[in-house]
């Protein structure tokens, strides 16, 4: 068996290191979003596959006979396509979507569909701390009037996509008091994040619930109908019943 783990989360880290440790025939691949990714523990192959019938092709040249898909919650579109293949090659496939953050006493969410729709809650005026990654940054066009700050850990060649942002370059993990202190020296009012969940980035959360900030919180995107857990263990069970 050799194992295909999709990665680019804590938990695909993680489980890169069991695996290595257990020394399953096992190959990790990233997307390739970050210029410098921190060295996995298994042999890792970087980039895209060339669309559909590059990945079929990767899967036959590479002998991949299971995917573990422990790529990020809005990574949607890689998801499904990976699941529908596998479904079609009968390579078995399992999700890892850890389970999605909800508000606790202290918090001020709105809810958001979509990017777009942050601009229906937010006063111009404001100063709106975007940690949603610079992929999809355009989708925030309509977020006149206000200043933006988006936080990036490389940062982009190209600049800002409108005059009123900027780019903050930042490497996680982040701790709470990290945060308080970057969201008071730069007089944010409002953050915006993806529902990601995870223990590892929630620190901004926390942070924001300390300061009263408002959080815009973009929902996920829809999931692939397919085998899926929540947590690493239960992953690990899965790669050993194979």
């Amino acid at each position: 068996m050799t194992l295909l783990l999709l990665a680019g989360t804590a938990e695909a880290r993680y489980l890169a290191q069991v695996l290595a440790s257990e020394r399953r025939a096992a190959i990790a691949s990233l997307a390739g979003a970050t210029r410098r990714p921190r060295p996995l523990e298994l042999p890792t192959r970087i980039g895209g596959f060339g669309g559909e019938s590059g990945f079929v092709r990767y899967l036959v040249e590479a002998g991949i006979t299971a995917v573990l898909d422990a790529t990020h919650p809005f990574a949607s579109r890689i998801s499904e396509r990976t699941a529908r293949i596998c479904a079609t090659k009968n390579v078995p496939y399992c999700q890892l979507l850890r389970p999605e953050w909800a508000p606790i006493a202290g918090d001020h969410w709105t809810l958001l569909t979509a990017e777009e729709d942050a601009a229906a809650h937010i006063p111009k005026g404001m100063t709106v701390f975007l940690a949603t990654g610079r992929q999809g940054v355009t989708r925030f066009a309509n977020l006149t009037g206000r200043h933006l700050i988006c936080r990036v850990v490389d940062l982009p060649d190209e600049a800002f996509p409108f005059e009123n942002g900027e780019y903050l370059v930042g490497r996680p993990p982040f701790t709470i008091e990290a945060e308080r202190g970057l969201f008071e020296r730069l007089g944010v009012d409002w953050l915006v994040v993806k529902n990601a969940g995870g223990r590892d980035s929630e620190s901004k959360l926390a942070a924001a619930r300390t300061l009263g900030l408002p959080v815009a919180m973009i929902a996920r995107p829809p999931q692939p109908i397919a085998m899926r857990v929540e947590t690493v263990s239960e992953a690990l069970d899965w790669v050993r019943g194979l």
